[in-house]
């Protein structure tokens, strides 16, 4: 379970340290910053995919995510004496990016490339990276860590560093290009974790949704990110999954009815009063859309992490309570991290034992974390 995470100069997060728990639900006010966390989320999984330089290209370059406004800010700034100005800065322009569990913990710090005549001379630059042992970086605990092109692994038996002789790119992360089963075994551990994230932000239910389409169905214990598969990964959890927490699930939410896969893998729903079942076609924006939150969150293979993004949006306000008891009940089998917008949503996941609210609010264009104390947190030096 990740416990610390660090974001440092991208977009409203100037610099930000969160404390994480088994169930986080991120809260805020519209423009405070919830998609920037989320996003930096994205990022970080993004390194252990190799892309994260072309995501980065894909947000309109580094330049366009990081910090808009001066490196600090002064008393007389923030009570409004002086106006905000830019300020001699201290440190190199720098966007980071870093967590930490009880076991691992990983940073990378994204920079501007120097001066060149390259079409290519925007592309951000991967300055440093590092992965430790433990939640706080030190020393004595790095297991690998790179500087510009050089990298170098220490060894887990012996405890003494070996330098890599091939040099890494400016864009290959030493999570993708020095992770093997031999010397790089952590890196692998730990890349493999990252690539097992999982992201909900994208489940649509037009009337052209690919969710509404028939199928060809295999086995799907995931299910994918635009809800494409969702007849399939139904089908799964039927399966081999956890059928009778399906069935609870569909009737605490929708007054008894109950869920159903034909041959095409097109979803059907039976509900009380009615003489044949409704298929995926007919279903409302809603309704399908707390179907495809069933199928994600009673995955029959839970990731360590998964990220919901306002998973109740277009759902009708007497879904939210269930919405709720189904994130719970998922939290006993993974970490979650929920942002929304929703107050009743937000009250019902707050109450719960393992609950554990990110309040985000604006104040001078950035982002700050209401009522939580900082965790201690170090960033790897270039």
């Amino acid at each position: 379970m990740i416990t610390r995470l660090a974001i440092s100069g991208y977009r409203s997060l100037r610099d930000v340290t969160l404390a994480l728990g088994r169930l986080n639900i991120v809260t805020g006010a519209n423009g405070s910053g919830k998609s920037s966390l989320y996003r930096a989320l994205r990022l970080l999984s993004d390194v252990a995919q190799g892309r994260v330089i072309a995501s980065l290209a894909a947000e309109g370059g580094l330049s366009s995510t990081l910090w808009a406004g001066p490196e600090k800010f002064s008393r007389e700034m923030k009570t409004g004496r002086h106006p905000v100005q830019g300020t001699r800065r201290g440190g190199p322009i720098s966007l980071q990016l870093g967590f930490s569990s009880e076991d691992y913990g990983y940073a990378i710090d994204l920079g501007l490339p120097p001066p060149s005549t390259s079409r290519f001379a925007l592309d951000p630059v991967i300055k440093v990276e590092a992965v430790w042992t433990g939640e706080l970086l030190g020393r004595a605990n790095v297991i690998a860590e790179r500087h510009g092109a050089h990298s170098r692994l220490r060894e887990s038996k012996s405890g003494t560093w070996r330098d890599c002789a091939e040099h890494l790119s400016h864009f290959d992360s030493v999570m993708t290009h020095r992770a093997d089963p031999l010397d790089g075994w952590e890196l692998l551990l730990l890349r493999e974790r990252m690539r097992q994230w999982r992201f909900y932000d994208n489940l649509r239910t037009d009337r052209e949704a690919p969710a509404r389409r028939p199928q060809v169905g295999t086995l799907t214990p995931i299910l994918a990110g635009d809800g494409s598969d969702i007849g399939a990964a139904l089908q799964t959890i039927i399966e081999i999954g956890d059928r009778d927490a399906l069935a609870d699930a569909v009737a605490d939410a929708f007054d008894g009815a109950s869920l159903d896969v034909n041959d095409r893998f097109e979803v059907e729903m039976s509900q009380h009063g009615l003489l044949r079942p409704l298929n995926v076609a007919e279903l409302s924006e809603g309704t399908l859309r707390y179907i495809l939150l069933i199928a994600a969150l009673l995955s029959p293979r839970p990731p360590e992490l998964m990220i919901l993004n306002e998973p109740e949006a277009s759902l009708h306000p007497d879904l939210i309570a269930p919405l709720a008891r189904l994130v719970t009940k998922a939290a006993e089998r993974c970490q979650i991290i929920l942002v929304s917008h929703s107050s009743q949503l937000v009250a019902a996941l707050d109450r719960h034992p393992d609950g554990w609210l990110v309040q985000l609010e604006k104040q001078l264009g950035e982002t700050i974390v209401m009522d939580r104390t900082a965790p201690p947190w170090k960033w790897p030096s270039r």
